[in-house]
């Protein structure tokens, strides 16, 4: 017994560890804090495959019309700005939900933001698709005749992709309570 308090350690952490939470030089600390924040159930979904799909496949549909003279035609002015603009969005909501966001921001009723994104989204690729596939015909004497046809592809690709991830986040709103209003009300 008399021993004792010569075993006790009182530290609640260790120098080193302290150090890479003040910013101490460590990029082991910062790597450690980041990983943490991920959520790494999320990239092992199927909604995380659908967005990670649709991010490979918009790039490829964009960059297929952005590498040729698409400018001859109005009408491709509104696929490349759905194109574009989704593609930006679709990788900042995956980022937003790989980085547990809407845990730390639970004010915002996160499936039905994504229901509705996905379901907008889905709505403007069919119109973006339907113009690509009905414009292709413009350069059929074109070079990048082939770049407008795989683009074509690529739109009705994507909006199978965003069709199928709206039916899946209408799924995850209506587990969740179906409404925004009816599930933060308590019972």
């Amino acid at each position: 017994m008399a021993d004792f308090p010569s075993k006790v350690v009182t530290e609640t952490s260790s120098p080193h560890s302290q150090s890479s939470h003040q910013g101490g030089g460590s990029l082991r600390g910062l790597a450690a804090s980041v990983t943490t924040r991920m959520d790494m159930s999320f990239v092992r979904s199927i909604p995380a495959m659908l967005m990670v799909a649709e991010t490979v496949t918009g790039l490829l549909h964009w960059a297929l019309i952005a590498g040729t003279n698409y400018m001859d035609e109005p009408a491709y002015g509104w696929v490349m700005f759905v194109a574009v603009t989704l593609w930006i969005l679709t990788t900042l909501l995956f980022l937003i939900l790989l980085l547990s966001v809407p845990q730390r921001l639970a004010v915002v009723p996160w499936a039905m933001t994504v229901m509705m994104y996905n379901g907008v989204a889905t709505v403007l690729y069919l119109t973006a698709f339907l113009t690509n596939a009905a414009t292709v015909n413009v350069f059929m004497k074109s070079d990048f005749y082939g770049h407008f046809g795989a683009a074509a592809f690529f739109g009705a690709v994507l909006t199978l992709l965003y069709g199928a991830s709206a039916y899946l986040s209408y799924l995850d709103w209506r587990g969740n309570g179906g409404n925004a209003a009816t599930s933060t009300v308590p019972t």
